[in-house]
């Protein structure tokens, strides 16, 4: 198989399991890159940065039509991500691969932990201060691992912001997509060095896929997709951290 049909299929999947599940599905970017394209860790990460940003730019425009973008409150909570995004992409760049690897197999297994566990319900008020340090963690898991983040976005929006479930995940692509920017910002020399030739085309499936996980949503159950993307998180966790310790 081509490695163009190869960026094509991977970037559909991502973009599939991105609408379907409103967060996570960017996860998937980063070891398709490195074990399905060639890429190293540190270039996966920033393509994936690309990816992400594209996808969930143009979601956001989809769910901003529908209303369930907060801006005010997302704006705040994704300032705090900012500088945490810049600093952190600029350090992922210095570490090692094996450790940027094993970091990110971790991040894998949280997320499919979250989407295993039941949802959390919603605070009866916001507490600021816990808002501001989950934005700036959040950013600085973007900026170092390439990931949207949007398996911790959302349920910290839920928890700790008091949003309904669809403002959460409106609300979390315009956070994902400010702290992906950012973190863009500081990796301009790396994402001169990638290889267009897949990274575009992998960006263009996932951004189309997208749109079909949305309408997939509409059709099967939300907690047998997440089910399912959780138990083959759980597979790519194991094979990234086997990979980064042998």
């Amino acid at each position: 198989m081509s490695v163009l049909v190869l960026a094509l299929v991977a970037g559909a999947v991502v973009g599939l399991a991105l609408g379907a599940l409103g967060g996570g599905g960017s996860v998937l970017a980063v070891p398709a890159l490195i074990y399905l394209l060639g890429f190293t860790p540190a270039a996966a990460t920033t393509a994936s940065l690309l990816i992400v940003a594209a996808t969930t730019a143009t979601s956001l425009y989809a769910h901003a039509r529908a209303g369930h973008v907060r801006w005010r409150a997302g704006a705040a909570f994704a300032a705090a991500g900012l500088l945490p995004a810049a600093l952190a992409g600029a350090a992922a760049t210095r570490l090692p691969q094996p450790v940027l690897t094993a970091a990110f197999a971790a991040v894998a297994a949280l997320a499919a932990v979250r989407m295993l566990r039941p949802a959390t319900a919603a605070p009866k008020e916001v507490r600021p201060l816990k808002a501001a340090g989950t934005g700036a963690g959040l950013g600085a898991l973007t900026g170092l691992l390439g990931v949207g983040g949007g398996f911790l976005a959302v349920p910290a929006l839920v928890t700790v912001l008091a949003f309904e479930m669809q403002a959460a995940v409106g609300t979390s692509l315009l956070v994902i997509t400010t702290n992906s920017l950012a973190s863009l910002m500081t990796r301009t020399g790396g994402a001169a060095d990638l290889d267009w030739a897949v990274v575009a085309p992998f960006a263009g499936a996932a951004i189309l896929g997208a749109w079909d996980g949305r309408r997939l949503a509409a059709k099967v159950s939300g907690a047998r997709l997440q089910q399912v993307f959780a138990v083959l998180l759980l597979g790519v966790a194991a094979v990234m951290l086997v990979d980064a310790v042998v």
